[in-house]
């Protein structure tokens, strides 16, 4: 099986931290794309779970059009809209619901009756609009902002995610009771390092797109590259594949790939444990284009012994808003190793992207003041600095 799924207008898609192709091909794929097709057969909610970059609303179209159903597929990304935002954008609105609301509109339950919604970013969700969730999936009906009289739907949900919900309920930052209604079928998608198989095919197909676009032909993959392509980590997942081929196709040289041409340096490297996140967010803060590397387990133990004994010292002295100051210090840290990613850097820290946002508004790291703020501290040095 070598089943390709792309997105309609893939082509003349801007560049985003979507995966804009997803291929069938390793044995672990081939499973997870029977897996789909048999879920999408029935009108069961579904759960996507997965890295960035993986493919998750590939996975969610192909559900609605194995499906049969006629209405349209409608793409939501949770995280893109701002509290005030986001439900009138779910629910709709009447005329006068709200200051600015001149006009009714519905919302996209409405929009995709008949057809599959997909919200992305699920967890992302605050506790208010994951308790209207609940009630629009066990009564099939919505409600709009401004209104009383409930509309009847048809609609299929398909969610995803880039966070450990069960952790989320733990911290009680998602509902339990919504985490059971969404994951009826759940969806497990495994990062790219964990498809070797689907690596190469994916290196050609985009080798293919980006060279019909610069008008080039017979481009080929050196021996040297296939190894390098096949022994990277990919924490960016398939996105940063597809950047990495974009970019080894301008510079090559003689219609040949060679792993020199690769850029291979992720802003994140992939970890096995949260002791290893923990030892990236508290390394030692490194020029914007440097990697960061995985910490050896001796070497994440002698970093922490200097943490907490840099806290000692900071105890000592008395120092004032010692918590303020270190949470401002690890989140300024973070969000600098991550390039200023904020999928990136709410992963590490463990959190949802609106917690993160919320935190870096709160410290000046995105707003007017942005710039400025991203220089690291006084204590952010104190606590990194090497022995």
């Amino acid at each position: 099986m070598n089943k390709l799924l792309t997105f309609p207008d893939s082509a003349g898609m801007a560049l985003s931290i979507r995966a804009k192709a997803l291929l069938f091909h390793d044995p672990r794929s081939c499973e997870l794309l029977e897996q789909v097709e048999r879920i999408a057969r029935s009108d069961a909610t579904a759960l996507i779970v997965g890295e960035t970059g993986t493919g998750k609303e590939l996975v969610a179209r192909h559900i609605h059009t194995q499906s049969g159903r006629k209405g349209p597929f409608i793409a939501v990304n949770c995280g893109a809209f701002s509290e005030t935002l986001i439900d009138a954008e779910l629910f709709g609105h009447e005329s006068g619901a709200f200051t600015g609301a001149t006009q009714a509109r519905a919302g996209w339950f409405e929009a995709a009756n008949g057809g599959t919604l997909f919200l992305d970013e699920i967890g992302d969700l605050s506790q208010a609009l994951q308790v209207k969730l609940l009630r629009v999936l066990q009564e099939r009906q919505v409600v709009r902002l401004g209104s009383r009289r409930p509309i009847a739907l048809d609609v299929r949900l398909v969610a995803a995610t880039n966070v450990d919900l069960h952790k989320a309920i733990l911290a009680d930052h998602f509902r339990a009771d919504l985490y059971y209604r969404l994951s009826v079928a759940t969806i497990q998608l495994p990062p790219l390092c964990e498809r070797q198989g689907d690596i190469l095919p994916l290196a050609q197909h985009f080798i293919e797109i980006y060279s019909a676009k610069m008008k080039t032909t017979d481009i080929s993959l050196a021996a040297d590259a296939k190894m390098a392509l096949l022994a990277y980590e990919w924490p960016g997942n398939i996105r940063e594949l597809e950047n990495v081929i974009h970019y080894a196709l301008i510079v090559c040289q003689e219609r040949k790939i060679r792993a020199d041409d690769l850029r291979l340096v992720g802003a994140l490297h992939r970890n096995s444990g949260t002791a290893t996140q923990q030892a990236m967010a508290t390394a030692p803060a490194a020029p914007v284009d440097a990697p960061a590397l995985a910490a050896p387990e001796h070497t994440i133990v002698s970093m922490h012994q200097r943490l907490q004994a840099l806290f000692g010292e900071l105890i000592k002295a008395d120092s004032p808003g010692l918590f303020d100051s270190v949470e401002e210090s690890l989140i300024r840290t973070v969000f600098i190793h991550c390039h200023q990613n904020q999928v990136q850097s709410a992963r590490v820290l463990g959190v949802s992207r609106n917690i993160l946002r919320t935190h870096l508004k709160r410290v000046g790291l995105i707003g007017p003041d942005a710039h400025a703020a991203l220089v690291p501290d006084e204590m952010s040095e104190n606590v990194l600095a090497a022995p």
